[in-house]
């Protein structure tokens, strides 16, 4: 290390040897980190051990309900996802209503009726959604008119230039001798 603050110090180039070892340096580091971004990026499974049904069956159904429920607080990620608390009480209140004997769909019905429409990742078209979904565009629209419009009017008429009036060309004569 001293020899390379040495280096630095007197602003002349690395030698070739020690280029060559800061790049591998560079190299390896840069490995490192992208290596660590792609392992902590992976998926992590939010369903705890604890959650897990007995019967298969039954879990296969309840992970397939899971990702169709939105976590509340996660906003976009299901509740299969999600490692929140309040994702966990819902895989739970889902896992609980199926081991009564809930349908699938009684499952949803039930957590829609208790949470709204919001709980589901997918959410059927209603009038309600389909004007949700619309707004964005149409004020978009409507915004894209209104600068149109604010454009237009301050855009100059193009109309012929009216002749000078003798008094206009007088004092445009004057103006002009005056210079």
């Amino acid at each position: 290390m001293i020899v390379l603050d040495q280096w630095r110090r007197s602003g002349k180039a690395l030698p070739l040897v020690w280029g060559k070892v800061w790049e591998g340096v560079r190299t390896r580091a840069f490995a490192a980190v992208l290596l660590a971004a792609f392992v902590l990026s992976a998926p992590a499974q939010a369903v705890e051990p604890d959650e897990v049904l007995a019967d298969p069956a039954l879990e296969a159904r309840a992970r397939a309900l899971s990702k169709e429920l939105r976590c509340l607080v996660c906003r976009n990620e299901s509740i299969d996802d999600s490692s929140a608390e309040l994702a966990r009480d819902l895989r739970l209140l889902v896992r609980e209503r199926l081991v009564a004997g809930d349908s699938d769909a009684e499952v949803i019905r039930y957590l829609v009726d208790r949470y709204g429409e919001f709980v589901l990742l997918r959410p059927p078209l209603s009038v309600g959604n389909a004007a949700l979904w619309a707004a964005g565009p149409v004020i978009f629209l409507l915004g894209l008119g209104a600068c149109i419009l604010f454009l237009r009017a301050r855009r100059p008429t193009s109309r012929p230039d009216a002749p000078l009036s003798e008094a206009e060309r007088a004092e445009m004569e004057r103006l002009i001798r005056r210079d």
